[in-house]
């Protein structure tokens, strides 16, 4: 997918942004975000790259270049009209338009409204890059690593005494500057949830520029919803929980506040569940009463690709389409999603980098677990609700993502999201634990 355009073309829009990046390095005040500024996006501009040549030339093809593929046609419509151009951007998936049918029916997946968001984003970038692969992959990579910008600045306002792990855990998880850097969903999906989280700190928690953070919200809500809405069932109860929390922190008096404790969670569980409904009501696929079916219906179908392909196929057991037989399914699927691939399940090299990195989480998790202080974490949580929505997060996601993929190579995209979460809630929980001694 990639041609002469990408070698003559990439290296001067390189060049203009070695300019844009290095005068928004000098815009930066802070001395500790002024130093990873720079490491940290020329990682995800090369993530974005190195997705595009692994798929051209280890896979032969993937996604990646399906959705570039497809937008060609909105590229190709701008010459014809911009209006059409525009409206190829604008117009609902899988909606019939008589003034863009020429162009919409020759587009592969405008049936599917989530794919299709990927393939507008991508025929807009194309107007101004000349429909250039690698120019677009390059736009995704700087989409999502404002993610991880937004991620940095929330995680170093709340721990700004643990700023290597907090850019470790933000801007340096292998598999997000990877997967999350190129032109795929997940990329867009991962900078929405992490512009999410800074409007929900900044402007519910902190309330600072509240109509601002608020905007940032809903917007990011609006993009999840469009396409990977079970990010945002994940999500909010561990937003809604802290929200709670917040509140009962105000409170001076120690017996009120213990007393109170077990009403916030009587109220956050039912609050929860109903902005879920609200969340799903348009998608029936979502909707708690469908969620294990269409689980079991994914896993399936991924199961069957991955094994026809020679792909790294896991199983959980027999799936009923149920949500008690789902449920059932909760620790086999967070050991899956937190702690495989092992490291002698791997068959490829980018197994080896998800293997390495399920390595590290484990060995985190077990300097915790021998700690010998695991009694202080129930406090530790609750005075630090951050620790609760990074753990809820991480375990719904997990258990949704690990059910809903049957192959490592499936659910190692679908991890990312909550990686930056995990890794923040491992390494705080265990320098917390450990006498506060900085641990690297």
């Amino acid at each position: 997918m990639m041609d002469l355009k990408d070698l003559v073309l990439t290296p001067l829009f390189l060049l203009f942004l070695v300019v844009v990046l290095q005068a928004w390095r000098n815009s930066i005040r802070q001395p500790l975000y002024r130093k990873q500024f720079l490491p940290a996006v020329r990682l995800r501009l090369l993530g974005a790259v190195a997705l595009g040549l692994i798929y051209q030339f280890y896979y032969g093809g993937g996604d990646t270049f399906v959705f570039f593929r497809d937008s060609y046609h909105i590229w190709d419509a701008l010459f014809d009209s911009p209006f059409k151009w525009l409206g190829l951007i604008t117009v609902p998936a899988n909606t019939y338009d008589p003034n863009l049918y020429d162009y919409t029916r020759r587009i592969y997946h405008f049936v599917d409204p989530p794919t299709y968001h990927v393939i507008r984003v991508s025929g807009f970038l194309s107007a101004f890059s000349f429909h250039t692969y690698s120019i677009n992959a390059l736009c995704f990579g700087l989409m999502g690593f404002s993610g991880s910008w937004a991620l940095y600045k929330a995680f170093m306002t709340m721990y700004p005494h643990l700023p290597r792990l907090m850019a470790i855990s933000a801007l340096f998880v292998p598999s997000v500057v990877f997967w999350g850097s190129g032109l795929m969903k997940d990329t867009i999906t991962f900078a929405a949830t992490g512009w999410l989280f800074y409007g929900f700190y900044f402007g519910v928690v902190l309330r600072r520029q509240i109509l601002f953070n608020i905007g940032l919200i809903l917007l990011s809500i609006l993009i999840i919803q469009a396409i990977k809405i079970y990010i945002l069932i994940a999500f909010m109860p561990g937003a809604i929980f802290w929200i709670f929390l917040q509140y009962r922190a105000r409170i001076r008096n120690y017996a009120l506040r213990a007393v109170l404790l077990p009403f916030v969670i009587v109220i956050s569980v039912p609050l929860s569940l109903a902005v879920v409904d609200r969340l799903t009501a348009n998608n029936s696929r979502y909707q708690l009463d469908n969620i294990a079916a269409t689980a079991k219906e994914s896993a399936e179908w991924l199961e069957y690709v991955a094994s026809s392909q020679g792909g790294s196929v896991y199983t959980l057991g027999p799936m009923d389409g149920t949500l008690s037989g789902t449920v059932r399914l909760l620790p086999q699927a967070i050991i899956i999603a937190f702690f495989r691939p092992f490291l002698w399940e791997v068959r490829n090299p980018l197994m080896l980098l998800s293997a390495l990195e399920s390595a590290l989480v484990s060995w985190l998790f077990l300097q915790i677990l021998f700690s010998g202080k695991l009694s202080r974490l129930p406090s530790l949580m609750l005075q630090q609700p951050f620790l609760i929505l990074c753990l809820g997060f991480s375990i719904v996601l997990g258990f949704a993502t690990a059910t809903g993929s049957s192959n490592f190579g499936t659910l190692v995209r679908y991890k990312i999201p909550f990686m930056p979460f995990l890794a923040a809630y491992l390494y705080i929980v265990r320098y917390e634990l450990t006498s506060r001694t900085k641990l690297y």
